[in-house]
């Protein structure tokens, strides 16, 4: 068991080493060897671009890792089972990147394999971090803590991209293979230490009544729970809104602002800091616990409707013309999808432990991996919808403006109706439920 306390930040801080090296071999995946099979390689877009949606298809498996942790009664061998798997997937996509252009057809084949052993990694290892985080973060820190793991992550994108970059040149498949190679044995080794003790040998478990319930009853149970199921919606609609941006704010200020690659760059990275800046302020205010400005839920129904008016602001920049402020908009928009982001997440890890089952066995598991299914199948499919939303609304209004707006609107009114859900998550309503019925728990 984790000490009544809670964990405390050093402790977080070397779970979020966990999240960096996770981040440090995916920011491999899907933006250099993305690169390299386009440019080098001269291939279509749509192999890297199938390859990463089947990694994110793969996500639907979560809630069958979370079981099996729930089953082990400890996380860490899921953890570090995941970033194994995770890291020899990494190694294995740079030599089926590497083999394409001689041996196709092996190259290919191990292309798929290592995508699905990416997908798998990532799910069984962020389900239980998240698991552990969720088991082992007191209350009042939980906000702090997300953000905390989720800035290494970003960390691991940040310093593992340029230096790989810096390393690969001059480019030759050999030159892939050895660094990606590197990356994915270090990222194993630094997750093998952060996680060393953090998580005490598992004590004797008392006697389980019977047998362990299968999966798909214990499954069926979580989704039976009314709020675990209204989460799993929020966190569905709330990510396919997140993402759905993702893919045409550049282009549609390209488009119809005229603004040159690099000035769209820029813009990218304004979002992103405001991202960082509404996690970090969401930290800083809920650290402590105290006061109406302490809840998650507040934040995270703030972070939906910050989100939603931003976009419509987008929207409506595209007709107001070059004079509008979508420099000021997009920054807006970073800003609160960091505020609902990471207080969602702190939610997640709120609700996965309330409530128990009929036979005594934690859920935890069972109910984040539902989540986390949620989240990256929604994030998988938010690219494309938004991407092939622009198209068709272009075909049918002829123009590009009212295109773009009509896909921005149509997000706002997702995070709305995400909104509304937060609103009734988590709410101290009921008293003990009732033997046999499940309550709800964490997100992200």
């Amino acid at each position: 068991m984790i000490a009544p306390q809670g964990f405390g930040w050093g402790t977080i801080v070397r779970l979020g080493l966990v999240q960096t090296a996770l981040g440090a071999i995916v920011v491999l995946l899907t933006s250099t060897l993305n690169r390299v099979m386009v440019v080098e390689l001269a291939l279509p877009a749509a192999l890297p671009g199938g390859l990463v949606a089947l990694h994110y298809a793969v996500q639907a498996l979560r809630p069958r890792w979370g079981y099996g942790s729930d089953l082990g009664r400890r996380r860490t061998p899921w953890i570090v089972g995941g970033m194994a798997l995770l890291a020899l997937g990494g190694a294995g996509a740079a030599l089926g990147t590497a083999l394409l252009s001689g041996q196709p057809a092996i190259g290919f084949s191990l292309l798929v394999l290592s995508f699905l052993a990416v997908g798998i990694g990532v799910g069984a290892a962020g389900t239980s971090l998240l698991v552990l985080l969720s088991t082992g973060v007191a209350p009042h820190r939980r906000g702090a803590a997300a953000t905390i793991v989720w800035i290494m992550m970003i960390a691991g994108f940040v310093v593992t991209a340029p230096t790989a970059g810096h390393l690969l040149d001059p480019f030759s498949g050999e030159r892939l293979v050895a660094v990606s190679g590197g990356v994915s044995l270090i990222a194993f080794l630094v997750a093998l230490l952060a996680l060393w003790g953090v998580e005490p040998p598992r004590a004797r478990a008392p006697e389980r009544p019977g047998p362990a319930r299968p999966f798909a009853k214990v499954l069926a149970e979580v989704w039976a729970e009314p709020e675990a199921r209204r989460f799993t919606v929020f966190v569905f609609l709330a990510m396919l809104a997140y993402s759905a941006q993702e893919l045409i704010l550049e282009p549609f200020a390209g488009l119809v602002f005229a603004l040159s690659p690099g000035a769209t760059t820029k813009l990218s990275g304004l979002q992103n800091g405001g991202v960082l800046a509404g996690m970090v302020l969401v930290a800083l205010v809920t650290a402590n616990g105290r006061g109406r400005l302490a809840s998650l839920r507040l934040w995270t129904i703030a972070g939906c409707l910050g989100s939603a008016a931003a976009l419509v602001a987008i929207a409506a920049c595209g007709f107001a013309g070059p004079g509008a402020p979508l420099r000021a908009c997009i920054a807006g928009l970073g800003l609160f999808n960091g505020m609902f982001a990471v207080a969602a997440i702190g939610s997640m890890m709120a609700l996965a432990g309330h409530g128990g089952a009929p036979d005594g066995e934690s859920r935890h598991g069972t109910r984040m991996g539902v989540w986390g299914a949620a989240q990256g199948i929604a994030f998988g499919l938010g690219g494309f919808l938004g991407a092939a939303g622009v198209d068709l609304a272009r075909l049918a209004f002829g123009t590009v403006v009212p295109a773009y707006a009509a896909v921005f609107v149509t997000e706002a009114a997702l995070f709305l109706v995400a909104a509304g859900l937060a609103g009734r998550i988590g709410r101290p309503a009921m008293s003990a439920p009732p033997l046999g019925s499940l309550s709800v728990r964490h997100a992200v």
